[in-house]
């Protein structure tokens, strides 16, 4: 007689068929392409509750068996102050998708509660120092956080039409504050779109960020409000029904940059001019 998967199975049986080329695939070329792994690692795989970090968390777990490379998972989850049936709806999913999940406590969402200009910058910055030194005395090496390809590009053009600057996001970058410790971005190469299909077709269901601020947005009538990031999904969904490679060609412009058709740029915090190396150009010497 033959036995029945169970239900975390099924997923990960759907990972490897039906969604192989949109999120195991992408997901392993991150994992390759920006050498996010390595012999002996311990990584703090870093769990918000939400969809994306869930979809991490499987992933990580799936490859931690698959891997030649051998590496431990750590699947981290920070209570800032969830409502109980926040706290109870991860809890439940790790059990679902049988992720083990290890939880700790902090107030973070008490400390911005009263905060009224950039609350979510300053969470973010404080959740992402409350993981790293949580993760340090765990043993870990690496954080890895949820975010995706969509970020990715979203952040690209943000930069540009809100911050006046071309910045993008880093597929790994190394703590300035935890010595020793790495941050890594293994969804990089998969799109937001992908992971809603994913959750979609298994009927699950995920918290969002659960604070105030966020709830306050999604009861707004347009679902949107003030959010410059929800602003920025909206041009470039208007933009795909016009050119479906869009989201493409922002994420590949960010890997093929001609520094030298720029009149200014920074680099290691230094600002430079196109001006500093004009006049060898102009006569023909090489920089």
């Amino acid at each position: 007689m033959k036995k029945e998967l169970s239900y975390a199975a099924e997923v990960e049986r759907g990972i490897m068929t039906t969604y192989r080329k949109r999120l195991w695939n992408p997901f392993m070329r991150a994992i390759r392409d920006y050498a996010l792994l390595q012999p002996g690692d311990r990584i703090a795989v870093c769990i918000s509750g939400g969809k994306d970090s869930m979809l991490l968390a499987k992933l990580m777990q799936m490859l931690a068996r698959f891997s030649e490379v051998p590496f431990e998972n750590v699947f981290l989850v920070m209570d800032p102050g969830y409502r109980e049936e926040n706290r109870r709806k991860i809890e439940e999913n790790g059990r679902k998708l049988e992720i083990p999940l290890t939880f700790f406590e902090t107030d973070i969402f008490g400390a911005v509660e009263h905060i009224e200009k950039s609350p979510c910058y300053l969470c973010a910055r404080m959740r992402r120092g409350h993981l790293y030194n949580r993760a340090k005395e765990l043993g870990c090496n690496k954080i890895a956080l949820g975010h995706h390809k969509s970020d990715v590009i979203e952040t690209t053009l943000m930069a540009m039409l809100y911050g006046a600057q071309l910045q993008g996001m880093m597929p790994k970058l190394p703590s300035t504050n935890f010595e020793g410790m790495e941050l890594i971005r293994p969804l990089y190469c998969v799109l937001e779109d992908d992971i809603k299909a994913w959750r979609d077709a298994n009927g699950l269901s995920f918290v969002a960020c659960a604070c105030r601020f966020v709830e306050q947005r999604d009861a707004a009538a347009d679902g949107i409000g003030d959010s410059k990031r929800q602003e920025t999904k909206a041009l470039i969904a208007s933009l795909k029904k016009d050119n479906p490679l869009i989201e493409s060609n922002i994420f590949n412009s960010i890997h093929n940059v001609k520094l030298d058709t720029f009149p200014a740029y920074t680099t290691g915090g230094k600002d430079h001019s196109f001006l500093e190396f004009y006049d060898e150009k102009k006569h023909g010497k090489t920089c």
